[in-house]
């Protein structure tokens, strides 16, 4: 796989997983898909603002997100990633995928 760089004015990001950086694309089937599971998208990124978003919830935002990653990177290696770094370090992807959400593409 060919890494590049996250698009940011399409709200992409990029996380880290296993040593590899890790492409995070909200397109709207991402995004329906994680609104299914995590219930209105306004009301996560409240969650979020309000510094209520829970580690479950931004692993699985990030997850329906993926965006040609390795079979072998399943949710639980991505949870297990993501609390591995700490919050601070996964914060910029969220930011960005949260940003896409309210803002929609440029």
């Amino acid at each position: 796989m060919t890494a590049r760089a996250p698009n940011g004015l399409r709200g992409e990001a990029s996380v880290l997983v296993r040593g590899e950086r890790l492409m995070l694309r909200p397109t709207f089937s991402a995004l329906v898909a994680a609104e299914e599971e995590l219930g209105p998208l306004f009301a996560l990124v409240e969650r979020a603002a309000s510094g209520g978003l829970k580690l479950g919830e931004m692993v699985a935002l990030f997850w329906h997100c993926r965006f040609e990653w390795p079979e072998e990177v399943t949710r639980e290696v991505l949870g297990e990633a993501v609390a591995g770094q700490g919050l601070a370090a996964v914060t910029p992807a969220l930011k960005a995928v949260l940003g896409q959400i309210l803002s929609g593409e440029a």
